[in-house]
Formats: C-alpha cells, structure tokens, sequence
C-alpha cells in the first residue's frame, strides 16, 4: 500500500502514514492536499484523488524530537549497506560491546557488517580483536526516520524532508 507524508501546518514533517489515513484527514477537513499521487479511490458514491503529501490544517506541538527507531534496515541505510569492519557488502548487524558482555541494543553499539567479520568478531570486544571501525556508529540524522518509513522516498516530499537523492516514484 501507498504511503503519505504528514506535514504540520508549518510544513514541518510529522510522520508517514497509509494513503488511506491521509484521505480521512482530508475528508474530516483535518488536512489539505498539497501533492497528489495521480492515483484515485473510488467507493460507492465518491471518487477522491490520493494524496502524496498532506498538511494539517492546524498546529500540533510535538514535544519531542523525533528519532527512527532502531532496525535492522534503518542500521544498513545509515552505514550504507558496507561493512563498518573491512568495507565489503554487509549482509548482517553486529553490536560493538557484544550484548553478552553488557553492550545495549541502541544505534552507538550496532553497524552494520559482513558474515565474516561478524562471525571473526565472535563475542569480543574490538580490543581483543585486530578489527578496527570505519566509523564510529551514531544515531542517524533528525530525517532519516522518513527513509526507514518508506523504501524510496518520492520526488514529491524531498523539499520537505530535506533528504538528498529523492527518487521519483
């Protein structure tokens, strides 16, 4: 299913949601379309465009700052898909202070990397190894939950969320 993107009345970016949910914004007079998809939905006695992008009508204070939640997907867009130990393809996460050694499962502890190095790492620490990071992990970019959201993030919604690289959808 399709995804949209919320805007506050601002124009801030506040989350991703199901175009569905978008359009009962706009039904409820909660929202305004500010992009359409091109698409349509269609019921009994409505026909009602898809809107790729919507803003509320009003304000909505969000009293915090939003982070991505950390996953698996979210790991290998920050780290680039590359292993954070020799620079081949990743194909797995690893966590730095091993979780058995008391390491937490948060974005400065987890990169990603490949089989080899992550099985040559064991449950070690990096000073008991010859292995030395590319980069030291961090929480991602204030943005970056919207890339986890979506698998490609539309042409139409890259002035707004300010990731480089949109790919038209």
């Amino acid at each position: 299913m399709s995804r949209a993107l919320v805007l506050n009345a601002s124009f801030e970016p506040l989350s991703v949601v199901p175009v569905r949910r978008a359009v009962v914004l706009v039904l409820s007079e909660k929202a305004e379309v500010v992009h359409e998809s091109g698409d349509v939905m269609r019921s009994e006695r409505l026909v009602v465009s898809v809107p790729s992008v919507v803003r509320l009508r009003s304000y909505v204070r969000v009293p915090y700052r939003r982070v991505a939640a950390l996953s698996r997907r979210g790991v290998f867009l920050r780290d680039g898909g590359v292993c954070q130990y020799c620079g081949r393809k990743a194909d797995s996460i690893d966590h730095v202070v091993p979780r058995s050694r008391g390491g937490s499962h948060v974005w400065e502890n987890v990169v990603a990397a490949c089989g080899r190095c992550n099985s040559a790492k064991r449950d070690r620490l990096l000073e008991e190894t010859s292995m030395r990071l590319r980069r030291r992990p961090q929480v991602p970019s204030h943005m970056s939950w919207v890339a986890v959201a979506v698998p490609r993030i539309p042409a139409d919604w890259s002035r707004y969320v300010g990731i480089a690289g949109a790919i038209p959808a």
